[in-house]
Order: C-alpha cells, then sequence, then structure tokens
C-alpha cells in the first residue's frame, strides 16, 4: 500500500487550471522530488495535500485513509507536516519552544492542569522538553535550545522548521524549498539531514526542490510537473535527461 496515493487531483482558480489530473504514487520510506518550472503547481499540490486548498477533482489518501477536503489541523492529525518556501517560524519564541508547539498535538493535559501548576503539568512538560531536545539533537540545535528563532542564522531557521515539522511525529513530511537560500555547505549538510530523518524517524518525504544537485542526490524517484500536469515520472537519471524537461524546466 502507498504512503500516499494522489488520483486525478485537480483545481481551478478563477477558470484558470493551475493543477489537472496530477497522479501521484509515493511508497512508504520513499524520498519524492516534486519539481518544475515556477508557476507550474508545486506548491498548489502541497497546498492541497495539507488542506490549505480543497480540490474540484480527485482524491487524496494517506496511508490508505481518504483525507480529500479535510482541514489543515485533522490532515496534519492523520500523519501529514509541511515546512513553507517562505519560513514561518514563531520568531519571538525561543527552538525548544518553537519544537514544543509541534509536539503539542501529542503531548496534553487539562486545562485546569496548566492553569493550576499540577503533577500531571510538570509531567507533561519535562516529557515534552525531552523529546523536543531529542530531536533538536539530529539537526545540531540542542545548544541553542534557548535563543529566540529570530536570532539563528538563516540555514539553522530552515533546520528548526523542519524540526518543528517533524514535532508533530508525521507519516508524510513535506518540505517546500528546504535549501532556498542556503549557500553550498549548508546544502550538502541538508542532503545529509534529509538523509537521517528519513532513517530515523521513519518518515516519507516529499520535496520540492530547484537545487538539481539537492534533487539528484537524494531523491529516489522525481515528478516533474508543467502548467499543471505531468510532464514525467520516474528515477532520477531517467528524468533529468528527459529531452522534455530538460526543455521545459532547465531552459535548454
Amino acid at each position: 500500500m502507498s504512503m500516499l496515493s494522489v488520483k486525478n487531483l485537480g483545481i481551478s482558480f478563477g477558470g484558470l487550471r493551475a493543477v489537472d489530473s496530477v497522479s501521484i504514487n509515493i511508497e512508504k520510506g520513499e524520498l519524492y522530488g516534486l519539481i518544475g518550472p515556477n508557476g507550474a503547481g508545486k506548491t498548489t499540490i502541497f497546498n492541497l495535500l495539507t488542506g490549505v486548498y480543497k480540490p474540484d477533482t480527485g482524491i487524496i489518501e494517506l496511508d490508505g485513509k481518504n483525507i480529500t477536503g479535510k482541514s489543515t489541523m485533522d490532515i496534519n492529525n492523520e500523519g501529514i507536516a509541511r515546512t513553507f518556501q517562505n519560513i514561518r517560524l514563531f520568531k519571538n519564541m525561543s527552538v525548544l519552544d518553537n519544537v514544543k508547539v509541534g509536539l503539542h498535538n501529542q503531548y496534553k493535559y487539562p486545562t485546569f492542569a496548566g492553569i493550576l501548576r499540577l503533577p500531571s503539568y510538570f509531567k507533561t512538560e519535562k516529557a515534552m522538553n525531552e523529546k523536543a531536545i531529542e530531536i533538536l539533537k539530529v539537526f545540531d540545535l540542542d545548544e541553542e535550545k534557548d535563543i529566540m528563532a529570530a536570532n539563528l542564522p538563516y540555514g539553522k531557521q530552515r533546520k528548526l522548521e523542519i524540526a518543528r515539522a517533524l514535532g508533530t511525529n508525521p507519516k508524510l513530511l513535506l518540505l517546500d524549498e528546504p535549501a532556498a537560500g542556503m549557500n553550498p555547505k549548508e546544502t550538502d549538510e541538508l542532503m545529509d539531514t534529509i538523509r537521517l530523518i528519513r532513517n530515523k524517524f521513519n518518515v516519507t518525504i516529499l520535496l520540492i526542490e530547484h537545487d538539481m544537485k539537492l534533487v539528484s542526490g537524494i531523491c529516489e524517484k522525481i515528478f516533474v510537473l508543467n502548467f499543471g500536469t505531468k510532464l514525467a515520472n520516474g528515477e532520477p537519471k531517467e528524468v533529468l535527461n528527459n529531452p522534455e524537461v530538460i526543455k521545459a524546466y532547465l531552459g535548454e
């Protein structure tokens, strides 16, 4: 059974067909790339998968369960988490607290326990802190747990956003241009980190990316989108040598 099964997905905005009859199957544990020219509909697909938009047509199944049209919160609870092309951290909160936000769908205590500071509150907070630090260690951010997120260097802010998404314990992690704005050294480190989190957290990963070195270096399958429709789909070597992909995406 596929971790993600998308069948004939489509949506229109003001008469413009932004995504049209897109079907994707991603197996559990795969590292899958979604690429295409600017405006091809990549982020629109992410928004459809996460409930930001509701599709006009098609079915979205996660681990065999139909999640089509569910709310963003419900979809996150079902097991999809994401990052964004433009970083969306709680910049006036600490690094640790950003990850704890992600953990709140797993660690709960009654409101009155928090207000009255009952033992159950402190027990839950301790467990959340330990889990958050465990996640931060994967990204070498545990020593900076008390720093405000806004004060982290850009590359570390990118990593923190991924760490926060992992805090929700997703089955499927969507990364929207995780290498955007990174220098080559940071990109190489990110490639290693993505491989590590796939294995350590047993998570399936779908990423949008323009850095072809990253895409070809870590993705096992690539789906190419152009004008909202499938242009190509397959293993990196096959897809990236496809003349139609070169023409549409690489501009050659």
